[in-house]
């Protein structure tokens, strides 16, 4: 009789390969010989993003309840997406 197999160990393996290849390398931009890290882009892009959603709620006249609060979660919520898109 033969016994059977648990995947947990083939899934472990399957899972380690994945999760080292994000060492490779820092994710930075080369400008003028000095390297530019890639989050400060990203946090660039995300606010340009949320003055851009705010410029078009206001142009549609749309009132919100608490602004503070609202735009720079907006912010975040660009920021983190273009994080996860580009890299």
């Amino acid at each position: 009789m033969r016994t059977p197999t648990h995947p947990w160990p083939i899934c472990a393996a399957s899972l380690v390969a994945p999760a080292t290849c994000g060492c490779a390398h820092a994710p930075a931009f080369d400008v003028m010989g000095s390297l530019f890290p890639a989050w400060l882009l990203c946090i660039a892009l995300g606010i340009l993003f949320a003055v851009a959603a705010r410029w078009l709620l206001l142009r549609a006249r749309i009132n919100l309840v608490f602004p503070v609060l609202i735009y720079p979660c907006l912010a975040a919520i660009f920021t983190f997406a273009i994080w996860l898109i580009f890299f």
